[in-house]
């Protein structure tokens, strides 16, 4: 009778381990763009100081019409408090660098996860049924 696979066991430290240190890679990779901006934020000059000169901002002026300007509003916004929101957009246009760099990362890992996988899976046959290739 063929004996028993039984898959190696990790201890509650490694268990432990593995699940902190990929909450903190997590973490890492969606705070890191976070963490960047306020760098910028903090080297561009106040939002105070830029509107101390600057005239009395409308809602005509940021182009927004009664219903954005009561939604506004009711998010505890003036115009004027509006305005870096409104005229500062998210930027949608695509980096080709970072994008293909992105896109090779993820093959790469991909194809080492099916390679690797490709391996232990080959060694759970051998050790349960016996190493066939030489038949």
């Amino acid at each position: 009778m063929a004996k028993r696979y039984e898959p190696p066991k990790q201890g509650r430290f490694g268990q432990f381990f593995d699940s902190v240190f990929l909450m903190v890679l997590v973490f890492l990779s969606l705070g890191a763009p976070l963490l960047l901006q306020r760098e910028e934020a903090a080297e561009a000059p106040a939002a105070e100081e830029q509107q101390a000169a600057a005239p009395a901002v409308t809602w005509d002026e940021l182009k927004q019409n009664p219903t954005q300007q009561a939604q506004w509003e009711r998010l505890g916004y003036t115009a004027e408090t509006a305005k870096p929101i409104v005229e500062h957009r998210f930027d949608y246009t695509i980096e080709p660098v970072p994008l293909i760099v992105t896109i090779v990362v993820i093959v790469a890992y991909f194809l080492f996860l099916l390679r690797w996988s490709d391996r232990e899976y080959k060694d759970v046959i051998d050790e349960r049924f016996g190493n066939h290739d030489a038949s």
